[in-house]
């Protein structure tokens, strides 16, 4: 009986052990739910994904930042840094011949130089600050090919982001496919790991930080949601199915920069484009984390 007794209060104190907050261990809670986010998906009838970070306090926002989106032309950031990771600052002095063959729609900077070439400093000026997709496709052959930018972001922890193809075929966005997708959590991370974090040496990341910070393409993006005079660093990305992405960093003048990843697609091949859900949603990111 005495046993039986010990046995029954053992199994009583099993629910309250389990409830115990484990020493060390950060504290359970239920992700907050950002409501305008909601709002904002309504008024332009479309899918959004938000990751965002206040880097000084850790204070974040998650809406559907674990969800696929095509990445579209948000990559060319993302290999630039790997070009820079694999050679010696002396290797953007390289001069990489092209052809016809490999221009597109998007060559707006590699089609002025067909005769020349371009050197890959050139080439990553091309790719992120003007979006080029030839420039984008050429520093993808640099480093091997897409499978070795995958490879690239796995070795900085990133086991979401996969690549499998080039321009123009990844901008077709099509839904459900995951090839040549992410989720805005795990580009974000990379991207401030890249940018703001140690994976590139102090040279390195400069250099393509400045790239991001003259980017030509996002004045209807994070930056429109942002107030005038922050500094802001961004990599843009559109596609069809009315896909609209924006990844970027945005300095506070009195904090340590944000880290803002937003994507948005839509249900329609041909749905169009309407920037304002970036803008506003970057708008609601500098509200509640500043």
């Amino acid at each position: 009986m005495t046993a039986r007794r010990t046995l029954l209060k053992t199994f009583a104190l099993l629910p309250l052990a389990g409830c115990a907050a484990t020493p060390g261990a950060p504290p359970t809670s239920t992700p907050e739910r950002h409501d305008k986010l909601f709002e904002i998906e309504r008024k332009f009838d479309a899918r959004l994904g938000v990751f965002a970070v206040a880097t000084g306090s850790g204070a974040s926002i998650a809406h559907r930042a674990d969800e696929r989106f095509a990445f579209c032309s948000t990559f060319k950031g993302l290999a630039t840094a790997a070009v820079l990771h694999r050679n010696p600052m002396s290797h953007l002095d390289t001069v990489v011949r092209y052809t016809e063959a490999d221009l597109m729609k998007s060559s707006k900077i590699t089609g002025q130089n067909l005769a020349t070439g371009m050197t890959i400093r050139a080439l990553c000026d091309a790719a992120v600050r003007f979006s080029d997709g030839t420039a984008g496709n050429l520093l993808l052959r640099d480093i091997g090919g897409p499978a070795e930018l995958t490879a690239y972001l796995r070795g900085l922890g990133d086991t979401e982001t996969r690549m499998d193809r080039v321009e123009p075929a990844i901008v077709e966005a099509t839904p459900g496919d995951p090839r040549d997708t992410t989720t805005p959590r795990a580009i974000g991370t990379s991207y401030q790991r890249i940018v703001l974090g140690d994976a590139l040496p102090a040279d390195k990341r400069d250099f393509l930080r400045d790239l991001m910070e003259r980017n030509v393409t996002g004045a209807k993006r994070i930056r429109a949601g942002v107030p005038q005079g922050w500094r802001i660093a961004d990599k843009t990305g559109t596609g069809d199915y009315g896909t609209l992405n924006d990844i970027g960093f945005v300095w506070p003048p009195d904090s340590a920069p944000l880290l803002v990843a937003i994507m948005s697609s839509k249900s329609a091949a041909d749905a169009k484009y309407d920037e304002g859900v970036i803008a506003e949603a970057a708008a609601y990111v500098v509200e509640t984390l500043t």
